[in-house]
């Protein structure tokens, strides 16, 4: 079964799940990397880079992330008022978009060095980017803007805005009437026809971040999408890869219980993930059976930071417990060395718990260390069950 549900809050799509099976197997020294996987997300298809102005010296990060895309199978349309694309950067040429031609030729240009340029007029710049994108049904669009991202009341980074929120943005610059140099209503309404025309994500963020926002999971800038949906299901083989970083990430935050590798398979094999769009993963967990207790485990249970807070971990425990009652359990239980943790259990009803009322052999080869400080929480899913 999948659960689906609209997300609360502002959240960022996070890691993409297609990758190219074939090319994995021919090869032999593909690891999984956040930038493997985020370009799995670009390749093959068409985007848009949107520079009002930019310095020269600043230009070469670009250039990286162009030779990135480019590698990688994917096509990048430079747009630009006239001047601001030289050096390095002037061989992919300098388009006029002008009269109902220019369409093929472009084509031509992308086909030979997967990037093209072109020029728009400097005075309505932000509006000739939309129709653009728009007519050539691009994939998504980045707006270097050297400010960053958008930033919310509390003055921390909006990292993933919907049409809902934007409208809420929109309202907010006319109401603070903010100086000319920090208002971006004018961009904001463009991006909103942008989205509402059918482009599927705008990011806004500096030149120097660029990679940084397109490429890692923490992101660096403002992703603007027209909704997100959450949608709750089973681990699809292909998106292993993704689940074991984040568990291993985990580890390393201090948030997980260190495991072998035969339990990180079984954790795999086990697993649910958050999908945002039904294809970003923004966090796992796992259901561990313990069949003779009629019981199961949540394991794992890691949310990408950017999202906590977010109701990425609702989701998860509530499906976690939709599997369990399926299966016929009494109970579910997890442990952590967190109060933190502790605390979002109990706030999902389970209650706290003595080390003996789990079943025994969660215990079995479980570090004594960790053991003495492990925090356990038990939700019963009937009235009479046992415990372990």
């Amino acid at each position: 079964m999948q659960t689906a549900a609209k997300l609360c809050g502002r959240q960022r799509v996070a890691v993409f799940s297609e990758f190219v099976t074939l090319g994995r197997m021919a090869d032999a020294a593909w690891t999984f990397t956040e930038k493997n996987f985020y370009l799995a997300e670009f390749r093959g298809r068409s985007l848009a880079i949107a520079l009002p102005a930019a310095a020269a010296s600043s230009l070469r990060s670009l250039e990286q992330v162009l030779a990135e895309l480019s590698g990688n199978g994917t096509r990048v349309v430079l747009l630009s008022p006239p001047g601001v694309v030289g050096g390095e950067l002037a061989r992919y040429g300098a388009q006029r978009p002008t009269g109902s031609g220019w369409t093929g030729p472009l084509w031509r240009q992308l086909c030979r060095h997967s990037v093209a340029a072109l020029e728009l007029g400097a005075d309505d710049f932000p509006a000739r980017c939309r129709e653009i994108v728009l007519r050539l049904r691009l994939a998504k669009l980045v707006w270097i803007d050297p400010r960053g991202g958008l930033s919310g009341p509390d003055g921390r980074r909006l990292s993933v805005v919907d049409l809902a929120d934007l409208e809420r943005l929109i309202a907010r610059d006319g109401r603070e009437g903010r100086p000319a140099e920090d208002d971006r209503s004018a961009l904001l309404r463009e991006i909103r026809a942008m989205l509402a025309g059918g482009l599927p994500a705008v990011n806004v963020c500096s030149l120097e971040r660029l990679a940084d926002e397109l490429f890692t999971y923490a992101g660096a800038g403002t992703f603007f999408a027209r909704e997100r949906y959450a949608e709750v299901r089973r681990l699809a083989l292909d998106e292993f890869d993704a689940a074991a970083d984040l568990m291993a990430r985990g580890v390393e935050e201090g948030y997980l219980a260190a495991r072998d590798q035969a339990e990180v398979d079984t954790v795999l094999g086990h697993g649910f993930g958050v999908f945002i769009e039904g294809r970003y993963l923004a966090g796992i967990g796992s259901l561990l059976p313990y069949t003779e207790h009629r019981a199961g485990e949540i394991a794992s249970l890691y949310t990408l930071t950017r999202f906590v807070g977010e109701g990425v971990g609702a989701h998860l425990i509530r499906f976690a417990l939709e599997c369990a009652e399926r299966e016929g359990y009494g109970y579910v239980f997890a442990c952590t060395t967190s109060e933190r943790v502790e605390g979002f259990f109990a706030r999902h009803g389970f209650r706290c718990v003595v080390a003996d009322e789990i079943p025994s052999e969660k215990w079995q080869g479980y570090a004594p260390e960790r053991r003495e400080v492990v925090r356990c929480v038990r939700y019963a899913l009937r009235a009479d069950a046992s415990f372990g």
